[in-house]
């Protein structure tokens, strides 16, 4: 397993010494199911805004919570896996609830980054209280026009359908 797959109980501790020896944490999070083009030029985007890149992966529960029946595609430990092999990002934990309140408590980032797909008023409310409360930035980088998991999984399905290559 990769070095920079921290076990969630560990993340707060090494985010401190991280912020200690002066390093400016980026953090996002997400399902990364099915990792495509769009996620890695958007995970470079956030790496750009700081020093250091923490990511919370949706656990596969939550996956499952937030996509839907047959999601995730990818299980957590091997969608960990390919996220910490980008080289923008620096950290990867897992946690298993469908919001990212408790990553960010443990994070403590000082700038959260969120994907174009979002807007201030779709960010969870919750987790702003707690970037607010850590006086972190909240950024919104544009959304990668052409690239979802879910168009990817549709066109996959109806190739598959047509027993055509995709």
């Amino acid at each position: 397993m990769s070095p920079k797959i921290v076990e969630f109980e560990e993340l707060s501790h090494r985010c401190e010494k991280l912020r200690a020896a002066g390093n400016k944490i980026v953090a996002t999070n997400g399902c990364f199911d099915l990792l495509h083009v769009g996620h890695v030029r958007y995970l470079q985007a956030a790496r750009a805004l700081g020093d250091l890149l923490v990511v919370g992966l949706n656990g596969d529960r939550s996956v499952h919570g937030l996509k839907g029946p047959g999601r995730p595609i990818t299980i957590e430990s091997d969608r960990a896996e390919l996220l910490a092999a980008l080289e923008s990002v620096d950290l990867v934990a897992v946690f298993p609830e469908v919001r990212a309140t408790k990553f960010l408590t443990a994070a403590r980032p000082a700038v959260y980054v969120k994907g174009g797909d979002y807007t201030p008023q779709t960010l969870d409310e919750e987790e702003l209280a707690i970037l607010k409360q850590i006086g972190a930035t909240v950024r919104l980088i544009p959304f990668e026009t052409g690239y979802s998991s879910s168009r990817l999984i549709e066109q996959i399905c109806t190739a598959a359908a047509k027993q055509q290559p995709i």
